[in-house]
């Protein structure tokens, strides 16, 4: 069998990856050529080479070297879709071109993450909590529309098509209606009572446009309050009160409007539908789910150190797989005096045994540093401190 023609590659000479992979994902990048070499030198030296005959070439070698390549950063990406996937639903997804290497137009975001991720520091919780504040009006990043009823004397229902909208032309959904009565502090007193002197006093204190006027003197905040509740406890049982009700797109208030309140308004405020319902035109070309986040292959140039080093015992264990089963088919050669046993199955079990733990040891990792492992650690850490901190003296004051 012929030894394998690498040992004897020109380390200078990177063209000669050219062409040499089966599919060219990295073929371009300068880093992963000369280091295609490199790798070739160290495989086939931990295989046994020189003194040892190698039954592949380095043509497999470089093809195994950009499958370990590809397979790492498989999983890199998979642990970017499973942090930021859902974050990033619905943005933009023009992916064009082959969507091989470090083609630019292959995807439109960064090379093995997304465009635009959360950053840390809480990052994601401060997302979550924007999604929650949209559904009670205090956050999101959803536009909040104004529209207004014209009120009509003695008309209690009134239909949102007539309304008057900021935006139209789309479904809404109301996300709040003023339709509040005056405050009840209003309706304590005369807010002018008291003798001139008193009233100036009271202006000089900076309480002069203050409804209750001379009670805020003497009395206890907690009489003003419960006598507020006292004032709304009968709006509501005694009255109507100030309310509404919604039914499809139909707006009953209370109480039913009376003449002197003809020509006033009733404003609102909406979402409109299509801005928060998730429909096909919502998705097209956009992140809709793992398949079409536009994640391409790592840039080899650009992985650190460590993945380097997965990415070569990775191809090592591939090749001790791929010589393991070459050398299966030949269990044992003819010599003049007897036969040479070969190392075929062992090295295969070998090769993947050592690819089983590598894959392990790198999904170990990157699951011990997702999102939700970090707030696992860093709840675990405040448990601690706040454990600390229960046995720290206190301090005496002696008056």
């Amino acid at each position: 069998m012929p030894k394998a023609d690498f040992v004897y590659a020109d380390p200078t000479n990177t063209t000669q990856i050219d062409g040499a992979t089966p599919y060219g994902i990295y073929d371009n990048d300068i880093s992963f050529q000369s280091e295609s070499l490199s790798v070739c030198k160290f495989v086939s030296r931990r295989l046994g080479h020189p003194v040892m005959q190698l039954e592949i070439d380095s043509g497999s070698l470089y093809a195994m070297f950009e499958e370990s390549v590809s397979e790492y950063s498989t999983h890199i990406n998979n642990y970017n879709l499973r942090n930021w996937m859902w974050e990033q639903y619905g943005t933009e997804n023009k992916i064009s071109g082959s969507g091989w290497g470090n083609d630019s137009n292959s995807a439109t975001m960064g090379t093995g993450s997304f465009q635009t991720v959360h950053p840390g520091n809480m990052g994601t919780t401060f997302v979550l909590s924007e999604q929650y504040g949209e559904a009670v009006n205090v956050g999101g990043d959803l536009q909040l529309y104004t529209g207004s009823l014209t009120i009509t004397s003695s008309k209690q229902v009134y239909n949102l098509e007539s309304a008057s909208l900021e935006k139209s032309g789309k479904r809404i959904e109301i996300q709040r209606v003023f339709n509040d009565g005056p405050a009840s502090i209003s309706r304590f007193y005369d807010p002018f009572a008291g003798s001139f002197d008193q009233q100036s006093m009271l202006d000089n204190f900076g309480m002069g446009a203050a409804s209750p006027a001379v009670s805020f003197i003497m009395r206890p905040t907690s009489y003003d309050v419960s006598r507020a509740q006292a004032i709304e406890t009968s709006d509501k049982i005694r009255k109507s009160a100030y309310s509404f009700e919604l039914v499809d797109n139909k707006l009953r208030i209370f109480p039913i409007p009376q003449s002197g309140s003809a020509g006033d308004k009733v404003w609102f405020q909406y979402y409109l539908r299509d801005d928060r319902s998730v429909t096909r035109a919502y998705t097209e070309n956009k992140v809709s789910d793992p398949s079409n986040a536009p994640y391409k292959f790592l840039t080899f140039s650009e992985i650190n150190s460590n993945g380097r080093q997965w990415i070569r015992k990775y191809c090592l264990a591939l090749s001790k797989e791929l010589l393991g089963i070459v050398r299966s088919k030949y269990a044992s050669m003819p010599l003049p005096n007897g036969e040479v046993s070969l190392d075929g199955e062992a090295l295969k079990a070998e090769g993947r045994e050592e690819k089983i733990q590598l894959l392990d040891d790198l999904k170990e990792f990157l699951e011990s540093v997702s999102l939700t492992n970090r707030a696992r650690e860093e709840q675990e850490q405040a448990e601690s401190n706040q454990a600390v901190l229960a046995k720290a003296p206190m301090k005496i004051y002696i008056g």
